[in-house]
């Protein structure tokens, strides 16, 4: 199935091995002596509702790339680091 770049715009991307969603596409890398993609690139996420800026995008290698579907791509990437942290009630943090 042939797909243009513009069609990978705004697909949410999925991590297959907790079930994280990363976020969505905003931009492609690739090669330009071959022309073949080389990664897929999400925005970071923002800091103080986007005053304080973003924090790095987040490049997503293609060879982690397992399926690309209609409305979602499934990639292998560790999404540890990207996983939002969860703010701890405040029994929670007296325990």
């Amino acid at each position: 199935m042939d797909q243009r770049i513009a069609d990978l715009r705004n697909k949410q991307v999925v991590c297959i091995k907790n079930g994280c969603v990363l976020g969505y596409i905003y931009d492609v890398e690739f090669n330009t002596s071959d022309g073949r993609l080389t990664a897929i690139v999400l925005p970071g996420r923002q800091r103080f509702l986007g005053l304080i800026g973003r924090e790095e995008d987040i490049v997503i290698p293609w060879s982690e790339i397992e399926v690309i579907g209609q409305e979602t791509v499934l990639v292998t990437t560790d999404a540890t680091p990207y996983m939002r942290r969860t703010k701890k009630g405040f029994f929670e943090n007296q325990i």
